[in-house]
C-alpha cells in the first residue's frame, strides 16, 4: 500500500495532539512557563496575587519581605496589613 500524503499529513497531526496530552511543555520548562504565564486569570492562568516564580529577582525580593513580615510581633503585622479605618464624614 503506497502512502499517500494525506497518511503523511494525519501521522503528523496525531503526533502533535499526542504531544499536547502527553505534557510535552516539559522539555523546556522556560517556554511553558513563559506560556503559562500569558494565560489570563479568568481563563485559568495565575491570579494577580500570586507569588512571583522562584529564581527571578521579584522572587529574592518577596522572600525577604516574608521573613521580615515573619519575625514581626502579631500586633505589628496586623497594623502594617490593615489599612487605617476611613472616618465617617469622608463617606458624606
Amino acid at each position: 500500500m503506497p502512502t499517500s500524503a494525506r497518511h503523511i499529513v494525519t501521522i503528523v497531526t496525531v503526533a502533535f495532539a499526542g504531544c499536547g496530552l502527553s505534557g510535552c511543555g516539559t522539555i523546556n520548562e522556560k517556554v511553558s512557563a513563559g506560556v503559562s504565564d500569558a494565560i489570563p486569570a479568568w481563563a485559568g492562568g495565575l491570579p494577580a496575587d500570586a507569588p512571583p516564580r522562584p529564581g527571578t529577582a521579584k522572587y529574592d525580593e518577596y522572600m525577604r519581605e516574608r521573613e521580615r513580615k515573619r519575625l514581626m510581633p502579631a500586633s505589628e503585622r496586623d497594623k502594617e496589613t490593615n489599612p487605617a479605618p476611613a472616618s465617617k464624614d469622608a463617606a458624606r
